[in-house]
Order: C-alpha cells, then sequence, then structure tokens
C-alpha cells in the first residue's frame, strides 16, 4: 500500500452469477452508496464462473475505478464459497456481504455500518417480507429456517440470509473454519461476538432470474443441518430403533402364532419377513450414521482449495495474502 493512500474502512463483497440484467441499475446504486460512506471503501466483485457478460461489465469497471475490484473464479463454485473468496481479498475493518440482485438494498448498508459503529461485531439484515416470491418459497423458507433453529446447537437467526457486516475480528476467526461444505450464516452464528440486527423489507428481483432454485436450496439446507446439527444422525438411529422394534414385535406376534398352531400361518414366509426387517432396520441405522460422518470426512481429507481464481484486478494494493489455498491459475 502506497503511504499516502488511506486504509481501506469497509469492504462490500458481491457474488456474482450471470447477472448482466441488474448490473447497470446496481453500479449506479453502489456508486453513489461508496461516495456517501464515512472512510474509504472498496466493493469486490467475485465472479462466481458467469457466461454473460458480466464478466466483461465488471473487468472494464475494476480497470478504471480504484474502487471496484474483480475476482473471476475459474467456475462456478457456489453461492457460499464466492462469498468466502470476496471475504479473503478484503482489506475493509468492516466487512459487507450482499447479492447483486438488489434483493439487498445497498441503501441498508449505511444502518449496518451505524449499528457497527455503536460496538456491534456482527449486523445482520433480518427480512421482515420477502417480495416477489411464491407461496411455496416463503412457506419453505419458514419452515427451513423453523427447523434449523429447533436443530441446531447453536442460535442461527431466523429470515436472515447472508447480508451482514461483520468486524474484522471476525473475519480472522472465520478464516479459522476451513470446512468444505460452507454454510457462512451459520459459521458466523458459531463464532458468537457481540450481535444485532437491523430490519428491512426485501424486495424483488430487479431484473433477471434467481440463481437459488429448489435444488440449491435443498443442498443449503442439507449443509446447515448436517454441519450444525446431530438431528440427522439421531434421526437415523431412531428410525433404525423403531424398525428394528417394530421387527421384533411382528416376530413375537408370528412366534405366538406358530405355538398356537394357527392354520392361516405360512410356513417359512414369516420367519424369513421377520429376519429381513430386523436386517433392514439395523441397515438403516448403521448406514445413516457411518454414511454421513464419513462423507463429510471424504470431503474434509482431500484438502482440495476451496476456489480456483482466475483472475484478479484492481488489488494493486493488496498485501495480504489470502487466507485459504486458492490456486491462481492466470496472474494480474
Amino acid at each position: 500500500m502506497a503511504a499516502d493512500s488511506k486504509p481501506i474502512s469497509y469492504s462490500i463483497v458481491i457474488p456474482v452469477f450471470n447477472e448482466e440484467a441488474v448490473l447497470p441499475v446496481l453500479l449506479r446504486r453502489l456508486d453513489l452508496l461508496l461516495t456517501r460512506l464515512s472512510g474509504p471503501a472498496e466493493a469486490i466483485f467475485v465472479d462466481d464462473g458467469s457466461s454473460d457478460s458480466s464478466p466483461v461489465v465488471l473487468q472494464a469497471l475494476a480497470k478504471r475505478d480504484p474502487r471496484f475490484r474483480y475476482i473471476g473464479l475459474s467456475r462456478n463454485f457456489g453461492h457460499q464459497v464466492a462469498i468466502t473468496a470476496g471475504m479473503d481479498a478484503t482489506q475493509g475493518e468492516a466487512i459487507i456481504v450482499m447479492d447483486a440482485d438488489l434483493q439487498d438494498p445497498p441503501e441498508i448498508v449505511e444502518q449496518l455500518i451505524a449499528k457497527w459503529q455503536e460496538g456491534y461485531d456482527v449486523v445482520y439484515a433480518r427480512r421482515l417480507s420477502r417480495a416477489g416470491e411464491s407461496r411455496f418459497k416463503r412457506a419453505t423458507a419458514h419452515l427451513f429456517y423453523r427447523m434449523l433453529g429447533s436443530m441446531s446447537s447453536v442460535g442461527i437467526p431466523a429470515d436472515v440470509g447472508d447480508f451482514r457486516l461483520i468486524d474484522r475480528k471476525v473475519l480472522d476467526a472465520l478464516r479459522q473454519m476451513p470446512e468444505q461444505d460452507r454454510f457462512v450464516r451459520g459459521m458466523i452464528a458459531w463464532l458468537g461476538f457481540r450481535q444485532t440486527e437491523v430490519t428491512f423489507h426485501r424486495l424483488e428481483r430487479a431484473a433477471g432470474e434467481t440463481k437459488y432454485p429448489l435444488f440449491k436450496m435443498v443442498r443449503l439446507a442439507m449443509n446447515a443441518a448436517l454441519g450444525f446439527s446431530d438431528a440427522p444422525l439421531r434421526l437415523a438411529i431412531w428410525c433404525g430403533l423403531v424398525v428394528s422394534g417394530l421387527a421384533l414385535l411382528y416376530g413375537g406376534w408370528v412366534l405366538a402364532l406358530w405355538m398356537s398352531n394357527d392354520s392361516h400361518l405360512v410356513a417359512g414366509w414369516s420367519s424369513t419377513i421377520v429376519i429381513v426387517s430386523l436386517l433392514c432396520g439395523m441397515n438403516m441405522l448403521m448406514t445413516g450414521i457411518v454414511g454421513l460422518y464419513v462423507g463429510r470426512i471424504h470431503g474434509e481429507v482431500k484438502r482440495r482449495p476451496l476456489y480456483v481464481v482466475q483472475k484478479r484486478l484492481g488489488f494493486e494494493r493488496d498485501l495480504a495474502a489470502p487466507a485459504h489455498p486458492a490456486i491462481h491459475a492466470v496472474h494480474e
């Protein structure tokens, strides 16, 4: 960093995936936001393998405006990893994460900063309403947050996405959590620190299509459940015990029929069903426990980098190397 340059106060991380339709409006509103902030700020766009013109627009912006940076990942690594890649590259004392679709209004950032200046380490934005979403998505989101809250061993705020501000010391602690299957909002909740909220009404997507269809939402929910709760393991145990118990009860009933010489008892059939049911219950029990643990361990022991950076622009003043291992396939 040059001697005459001021340290960056605020870093805004924005993951982008095929958002060419919304970028013109987003960039105008970000420009206005950055000019209003009380200290030097940077906006880091993380291109998560876009196939439209988003990379062209963002690279040109990063070359002509020193407030904007660009990170291009080599492929689509997913929203949570893109957030991580952006946070690894930040220099600010306060780090804000927001989506590019303008459902997270950039103007709310000033409210997040105001709470941070009061001494809070984590300020998350809670949604009071969700405009433009189907009744099914609102219902499933409500169910997801309530179930996660009841299952998790840590308090994960309901109706809160990744739109939030975290202090630099929170980010330093977060960088020590290198797990592959990431649920960033749960990881931040697990860290603790002094937290508060800012409420807002989530707007309808300004343009383009949602990048979180049903299957991605299900995958995120699974990462949250498996990463922050042992309820799936306990469910597998109870399912196995219930099936095995029913099999034993059925076996006792069959034995009673056999001892009473009941004519309706088919020779050999009942004993086969009892054995198969008992073994299926035991198999469900053991497979549920071992499978989940082995799958997680397999992902961790490979020690692959979380992401691969293809191109970086606008980081001439960046002195700190990223905490997570990242392969730079193409240099600046």
